[in-house]
């Protein structure tokens, strides 16, 4: 039977008197990545930012891994859900490495140097993302691409299950792209949980499940190989995209 990672009961959310995301149900599989995709203003961030417990709810909860959200001690959590957010913060000053080192906080005790299981994590995650070879340089010296390699290995380094992560391709080329795309299959198939927001379809589409949002509903989740998830997907879209084969993958082509 399939474990369930993370899920959201029934939850709505209200900004400015306006709603935002309007009673979703979901359930998101461990091993498996699963994208969210929709129009511009259906509520993919929101939707994301709301199972990593970072938007306040109207209605409903969130559980991670069969305990609500809300009950998590802060630590723990961050230790099971690990987060990458669009225009992710962080001092520019500080080296690539140092970055890194961040997401082992959670393992860390207060003020405690780190361990040598921490420079393992952070040296895994930072080769990983090909970002190895700059870690001693600060972020602030990077390019656009070579930052968000290394605020993906910070994410990575937490060694969480669940990887939560908002428009990770972002100043990402296409070879790059293509190794985030192996690095979160092989989370996932590791046991692992990605779920992602992209605008990249065609990247989208190789995932493993589609979460459909439109106006803040969700409008279909399935399987991103299958048919009715296709046609969800060009519906929501007003028919100006078509799902199609191409070179054995799935892209989503203008029409």
């Amino acid at each position: 039977m399939k474990k369930i990672a993370i899920s959201a009961e029934s939850i709505s959310v209200n900004a400015k008197n306006r709603c935002i995301l309007n009673r979703v149900n979901t359930a998101i599989f461990a091993g498996q990545w699963t994208a969210i995709v929709g129009p511009n203003g259906a509520g993919k961030s929101t939707l994301l930012r709301a199972l990593a417990g970072l938007q306040p709810l109207a209605h409903g909860q969130v559980q991670l891994l069969g305990q609500p959200l809300a009950q998590w001690p802060r630590k723990a959590q961050a230790r099971q859900l690990a987060w990458l957010g669009q225009g992710e913060a962080a001092p520019a000053d500080l080296s690539s490495y140092d970055v890194a080192m961040l997401g082992r906080l959670p393992h860390q005790n207060w003020l405690a140097a780190p361990s040598a299981a921490d420079h393992a994590a952070v040296a895994q995650a930072l080769q990983a993302t090909q970002a190895w070879d700059w870690r001693d340089r600060p972020l602030g010296e990077l390019s656009g691409g070579e930052r968000q390699r290394v605020l993906l290995a910070r994410a990575l380094a937490t060694q969480a299950p669940v990887l939560l992560m908002d428009e990770p391709l972002a100043n990402l080329d296409p070879p790059h792209q293509s190794d985030w795309m192996a690095t979160v299959r092989r989370h996932a198939a590791q046991g692992g949980t990605v779920v992602s927001v992209l605008h990249e379809l065609g990247v989208a589409l190789q995932s493993d499940c589609l979460i459909i949002l439109q106006a803040g509903q969700l409008v279909h989740h399935g399987p991103s190989d299958d048919a009715v998830t296709h046609a969800a997907l060009e519906a929501v879209f007003d028919q100006r995209i078509r799902v199609c084969a191409v070179q054995g993958q799935w892209v989503a082509l203008p029409v």
